[in-house]
């Protein structure tokens, strides 16, 4: 790709066009880019290339003159090259990414044309402009700046100025869609952490966040863009659906936090557990079914030190349990082992309140979890679900623990007490 650019301003240009990526891509011979002065082409001894304008009226016109001599020097050497001759106006199409494949892909060279002052002769435009492009419904002093932003937008596209076509495709406005949140190290930032499942490794869960981001961004942050936007994919389709759900949510706008339990959290903790009962029963999952877990059973655990209950605010949003004790269940694990014998904390009664399902606070809760598990100096975690309990086991898959094998558990009388065991091993 070769891009010459018609300016007043050739050393500010081509100072910034031969730095970073484009710079670099122009010496290794990818992409040339010239910028020629105007006014080395015109026939008036004085170097003038404005006039005042024929009717009157403020500012200069550019004469048609020096740009057409400038343009035949350029052309000159074209052969047979598919060249694009553009002009850099307000009155333009607006420039976008389409357009930006479009001359990469139909265009061995472009000429891009600055004008300056009240803007250029009209008879230059009907005789020598191929096409118009505006960055914007504003005005600038000149076409330089609208210029740059074209041929950076369009090398960085020819094959080998990027390292591979990734780091375009997916960004935004390739496919009308704004790209995904970018996060880099440390982990923690200001208080700030980066979402937990980019850390954790599985690709195509990434890739699903980070689509699912490029939609709730394009939606919130360009409705204009959406608006044009239609899924062709069950999977577009399937996280747009998840994404209205995700609206009539609740907004997480409080700090959220975890500390032990106590005595007077117990009401609380019961709500929940009803609210989980009913969930489970809905979905039929035979879990929590019978009485169990009931208050003694909270009272036992926080006398413990054993329950903690997620905070949002001021309000409980969830709970769990978790202990040092070895579980006498997990002795006879069938169908698999666990990761290793070393000693073990044991994730038992966890539920998060209806009103917060599906805000994040489960994930939040996790990570609670695995801090706790590290102050109690452990690093492995176990435990036991029902295997019809889908949101418990996308929680725990979601959240790094692995599948280990099958359990028979104490439970009540008359229900299931066949469970699925997972751990994980703490970093």
């Amino acid at each position: 790709m070769r891009i010459d650019i018609m300016t007043l301003f050739p050393e500010t240009v081509s100072a910034v066009l031969h730095e970073s990526i484009i710079g670099r891509a122009a010496k290794k011979g990818i992409v040339e880019i010239n910028c020629v002065q105007i006014r080395d082409f015109t026939d008036n001894r004085q170097k003038q290339v404005d006039d005042y304008p024929y009717g009157g009226g403020w500012g200069c016109v550019m004469m048609a003159q020096p740009l057409k001599a400038c343009l035949d020097s350029i052309l000159s050497d074209a052969s047979q090259l598919r060249t694009r001759v553009i002009y850099m106006s307000p009155q333009g199409k607006t420039f976008d990414q389409n357009t930006a494949r479009r001359l990469e892909n139909d265009y061995d060279r472009l000429v891009l044309v600055c004008g300056h002052y009240e803007g250029i002769d009209e008879r230059f435009i009907e005789e020598c402009v191929d096409e118009e492009i505006s960055i914007g419904d504003f005005v600038l002093t000149g076409g330089e700046i609208a210029a740059m932003a074209v041929a950076d937008s369009v090398c960085r596209l020819v094959p080998g100025v990027l390292s591979d076509e990734q780091c375009y495709i997916g960004e935004s406005h390739w496919e009308g869609l704004l790209e995904y949140p970018q996060y880099t190290r440390p982990e923690v930032w200001e208080g700030r952490e980066v979402p937990e499942i980019l850390l954790q490794g599985d690709h195509a869960k990434i890739e699903k966040w980070r689509r699912k981001k490029q939609l709730e961004r394009t939606i919130s942050k360009r409705p204009d863009l959406f608006s044009k936007f239609t899924p062709e994919t069950k999977e577009d389709a399937d996280l747009l659906r998840e994404i209205e759900k995700d609206k009539k949510r609740i907004k997480l706008t409080m700090p959220l936090s975890y500390r032990p339990a106590v005595t007077g959290d117990i009401p609380d903790i019961l709500k929940i557990t009803d609210d989980a009962r009913e969930s489970l029963k809905r979905f039929g999952v035979d879990q929590w079914q019978g009485p169990y877990p009931e208050r003694y059973v909270f009272e036992a655990d926080i006398d413990r030190k054993e329950c903690f209950i997620i905070l949002h605010g001021e309000e409980t949003a969830g709970f769990f349990t978790l202990s040092v004790n070895e579980e006498e269940d997990y002795r006879n694990i069938t169908d698999g082992k666990w990761s290793n014998d070393l000693p073990y904390c044991v994730l038992h009664r966890s539920a998060v309140s209806a009103k917060y399902r599906g805000t994040g606070i489960s994930a939040f809760m996790m990570k609670c979890v695995k801090q706790q598990c590290a102050l109690l100096n452990r690093q492995v975690i176990r435990v036991d679900t029902h295997r019809k309990n889908k949101a418990m086991l996308k929680l725990l898959r979601d959240s790094g623990f692995s599948y280990r094998g099958n359990l028979i558990i104490s439970s009540e009388e008359g229900h299931d007490p066949a469970r699925q065991a997972f751990d994980i091993v703490l970093k």
